[in-house]
């Protein structure tokens, strides 16, 4: 059986008494691969290849980075359909929507390839008597990336182009779920020419994430999953003096007012709902409805579209979502939902107990619907990252977001509204990253950066757009002074001004 080993220093190898793990076909629910699990001497050679590789990638000139950039781009362009087909048979998204995640990654790479232009930095002559100053961007040294099942090809990419223009080795270790793709990715870079050791992949579970968490030589780590685990990264990087941005987990509510284009807003909540299973940090799981009436209208026009849902193997096009990523997913998933029942939520459609033909050990799990749900239930206090869609009914706008306000997370959010003073002032007030007018799923383009509030972002910068060069750069500033020839002045022993 293929085992999906590592790549360290421009080489793909299984390291040597590496454990492995099954990885499965979601749609089928059978052994596909396997993949290494590296130990920490595995780890650790792939740090010292990213150390080694520093010093010259660090003095290669932007453009010449950017030039990379410019062919790495059109290989992930030219090989897109192999790349979709990996992240579809590991992970379960329909093909159009793994093609939506490279595009979005695609834009990443874009942004980097400008690097030349925001490296700039800042310049400022005689800001005293024949004294000039200037900050340059200085990249960081070996930086890491732990990225989720749910986005292979994207997440990553929202992270090592940035790093990679502005000087950095990379070490990525994404998930031991679905990580064909990765790799493949990987290789593409080595063919558009990034030089050995600048970019190395790391298969593994906690032992690797510890051992980059713990080496000295990492300077800093991105990190995109649950809360926990982004606080644990946190929290532990930052204890070992690194930077550390770690994206954790949301719980992303719609708010519906009664003047909204219904029928509009149920097309919309259809795709942020239910694509990719709900398999996304920033699918909307909650809706607040605004008014009785506006709740009655919206549950009737969506209850028809979630029940007939067509769901399938991704790889079937005219499927509109596809299995989640694990068996334990879809069994805490129909556990919410029985648990969302029995705390008295009104169950409007049921998705538990699909079977797919030909597919009957795949983890499928229907769309699902609940009315009346209330902030003391489980269903809407936790993030099930599943295609679960919760209606919970407000009397005001003002009740609404205060619902928003209260809960822990603060990923995104949106406003579906005719009224523009009710957009604005949701826009301006909501405690919240993230903010769609009219848009479910407000996840800002690469050169803007992504990033929520509250416990859903651990540190001060998000991933990608501007905040992913102050990220993966430290500041230098340089004050110079050349006295014309012959002059000499008196020691001065006030502060200079």
């Amino acid at each position: 059986m293929q085992v999906v080993g590592h790549m360290i220093n421009g080489s793909q190898f299984q390291g040597q008494g590496d454990r492995t793990q099954d990885v499965f076909n979601p749609a089928t629910g059978a052994v596909t691969k396997q993949v290494a699990l590296a130990s920490k001497n595995t780890v650790e050679e792939a740090i010292a290849a990213a150390q080694a590789a520093f010093p010259a990638w660090r003095n290669t000139p932007p453009m010449k980075r950017a030039r990379v950039m410019f062919r790495f781009k059109q290989l992930l362009e030219e090989n897109a359909e192999q790349i979709c087909r990996l992240i579809t048979d590991e992970h379960g998204k329909v093909l159009d929507d793994a093609m939506g995640e490279l595009t979005r990654g695609i834009e990443v790479v874009e942004y980097a390839c400008g690097g030349p232009e925001l490296l700039k930095g800042e310049h400022t002559k005689n800001v005293g008597p024949a004294i000039d100053s200037w900050s340059e961007f200085q990249a960081l040294g070996v930086v890491a990336g732990i990225t989720p099942f749910n986005f292979p090809a994207m997440v990553p990419m929202w992270m090592f182009p940035m790093a990679l223009i502005c000087g950095n080795t990379f070490i990525l270790k994404p998930s031991e779920r679905d990580p064909s793709a990765p790799m493949l990715v990987a290789e593409l870079l080595k063919q558009a020419g990034l030089p050995d050791g600048v970019f190395n992949v790391v298969n593994g579970d906690k032992e690797a994430v510890d051992t980059i968490l713990e080496d000295e030589r990492v300077q800093a780590v991105s990190f995109v999953g649950s809360t926990p685990i982004a606080e644990y990264i946190y929290s532990q990087g930052t204890a070992n003096g690194k930077r550390v941005q770690a994206l954790g987990g949301a719980k992303n509510h719609a708010i519906v007012m009664p003047d909204a284009d219904i029928d509009n807003a149920v097309n919309a909540l259809m795709g942020a709902a239910y694509g990719s299973c709900g398999e996304r940090c920033m699918a909307i799981s909650v809706v607040v409805c605004v008014g009785d009436k506006t709740a009655d209208e919206l549950v009737a026009k969506l209850k028809p579209q979630v029940a007939s849902l067509k769901i399938g193997n991704g790889t079937d096009t005219s499927n509109e979502m596809g299995p989640l990523i694990t068996k334990m997913s879809q069994e805490r998933i129909q556990g919410l939902i029985t648990q969302g029942v029995e705390q008295g939520a009104e169950l409007v459609v049921d998705g538990r107990g699909i079977v797919v033909d030909g597919h009957e050990n795949g983890y499928f799990i229907g769309g699902t619907l609940f009315d009346r749900v209330t902030q003391e239930m489980t269903v809407y206090q936790e993030e099930i990252f599943g295609p679960v869609l919760c209606v919970v009914r407000a009397e005001s706008m003002q009740q609404a977001m205060q619902l928003i306000d209260d809960h822990e997370f603060g990923n995104g959010t949106c406003l579906f509204t005719r009224d523009g003073e009710a957009a604005r002032y949701f826009a301006d007030n909501i405690k919240v990253g993230m903010v769609g007018i009219n848009v479910p799923l407000p996840v800002p383009v690469a050169y803007h950066s992504f990033g929520g509030w509250k416990r859903s972002l651990f540190g001060d910068l998000s991933a990608h757009g501007p905040d992913s060069i102050r990220f993966y750069t430290r500041r230098k500033t340089i004050t110079q002074r050349w006295p014309s020839s012959g002059v000499r002045e008196g020691s001065q022993f006030s502060f200079p001004s």
